[in-house]
């Protein structure tokens, strides 16, 4: 069922995406105007690939994934989409096709903006083009930093990078010691071996081998980080 405001949480989430935040007040106002409000339960289809682009998407809470399905039918998931970040607008740019699955992970709220609103709000505001570009060629840096960490760096570091990104998006004070984080986005050991671009069997191997150092814990609901900078230097590890 969709509700027709944000929770002031959710709207706090929006307003303080590092992109969102960087646009002028009368873009800001002009976007949320426009956009309607839906909530999704775990698992829902947001898009499909091969869909027509009808909607700009922005996750306000919870986590939307990103996924394609390879010839055999399996599901492998590409990234995940944390609260305040924005996507779909390539597509409203080139009119093209959807290129992947989009799927509500937990519940998930997100702001919507049709594809004709998308366009008048383009034709007053020209200061959304550039800031457009802007969210382009940050996403194309991300990306080359993925292919290069891929092909430089062990599994060790970039599962410790992922693991620090996730304590960025999701983390929240563990309640046996408020100097632990836990992991709040819930993801089965494939899911994130699927985003290192490797076998469940290493990044289990990997993630035990963290828990005997202390630095994080494994638990049945997910990852609890005990020592974050012990973390970050795992991921700073260029060896």
């Amino acid at each position: 069922m969709d509700e027709p405001i944000l929770t002031i949480d959710e709207r706090e989430a929006i307003n303080s995406g590092r992109w969102f935040s960087s646009l002028s007040p009368s873009l800001r106002h002009d976007i949320l105007r426009c956009a309607f409000v839906r909530r999704h339960k775990d698992g829902d289809l947001l898009a499909a690939r091969g869909d027509p682009p009808e909607q700009w998407i922005a996750c306000a809470k919870g986590a939307v994934r990103v996924s394609s399905t390879t010839v055999s039918g399996k599901q492998v998931t590409l990234t995940y989409v944390e609260p305040g970040i924005w996507f779909g607008d390539v597509a409203m740019f080139d009119g093209d096709r959807r290129t992947h699955d989009a799927y509500a992970h937990g519940d998930t709220t997100t702001l919507n903006v049709a594809r004709a609103d998308f366009q008048k709000i383009l034709a007053a505001h020209v200061e959304l083009y550039e800031a457009l570009m802007r969210l382009q060629a940050r996403r194309i840096r991300q990306l080359f930093g993925l292919v290069e960490d891929l092909n430089t760096l062990p599994l060790r570091a970039r599962l410790a990078k992922q693991l620090t990104h996730l304590v960025r998006s999701y983390g929240t004070p563990a309640l046996d010691d408020g100097n632990h984080m836990r992991i709040g986005l819930h993801l089965a050991q494939e899911e994130l071996a699927q985003l290192l671009g490797a076998s469940r069997q290493r990044v289990n191997q990997e993630l035990k081998a963290m828990e005997r150092e202390h630095i994080i814990r494994i638990e049945p609901g997910g990852l609890v980080v005990l020592d974050r900078a012990a973390l970050m230097r795992l991921a700073d590890a260029d060896t």
